[in-house]
């Protein structure tokens, strides 16, 4: 082996000069992106947006909302024109511009159905809807109901009359076609 070459003054100040780490100028830095406060900021958002959203799962039932003064004719045959008022008693019931009577067997004034135990009846609006279609054959091919409920009403009262209304115990369709009425 050849002897050890000894390295000169100059050569090692050189070599202790290229070994030692030097600064950067800010525009000479490396090319590595420092995104760790991006996200943070992103995670941050994303929590916030998860804690603060609301999932609401809704069924819809189409309706028709009410018509005022449309100019329509008069039907050329007779309807049953069948209107619910939901009213804290229970609920009444118009059929051919006059009143259901109460246990639906006749026109007459008075609460139609009333409220039974406390509860609305929903099972008897049900019945009187299927007996007041039945009652002439004209009626059969009727799809239309109007419900009105006073202001006190819950909401819920509303749509469990909309829901008795709509189809008979067989699954057969009533009146499909619900409307809502302004309470006067």
């Amino acid at each position: 082996m050849a002897a050890e070459e000894k390295l000169s003054a100059a050569q090692r100040s050189k070599i202790r000069r290229l070994s030692q780490p030097r600064e950067l100028a800010p525009d000479e830095e490396g090319g590595e992106l420092n995104i760790v406060p991006f996200l943070d900021i992103v995670t941050n958002v994303l929590m916030f947006v998860l804690a603060t959203v609301t999932v609401t799962f809704t069924a819809t039932i189409d309706t028709f909302p009410p018509r005022a003064g449309s100019g329509a004719r008069a039907p050329t045959t007779p309807t049953l024109g069948l209107t619910v008022l939901v009213v804290p008693d229970g609920f009444s019931l118009k059929a051919r511009g006059g009143n259901v009577a109460p246990g639906c067997s006749d026109t007459g004034p008075g609460i139609a159905i009333p409220r039974k135990d406390n509860d609305y009846d929903y099972d008897a609006l049900k019945a009187c809807a299927i007996k007041l279609k039945g009652a002439a054959v004209e009626f059969k091919d009727e799809m239309g109901v109007t419900i009105s409920g006073n202001p006190s009403i819950p909401y819920q009262v509303i749509i469990g009359a909309m829901d008795a209304v709509r189809k008979n115990d067989a699954g057969e369709d009533l009146f499909p076609e619900v409307s809502f009425g302004i309470a006067r």
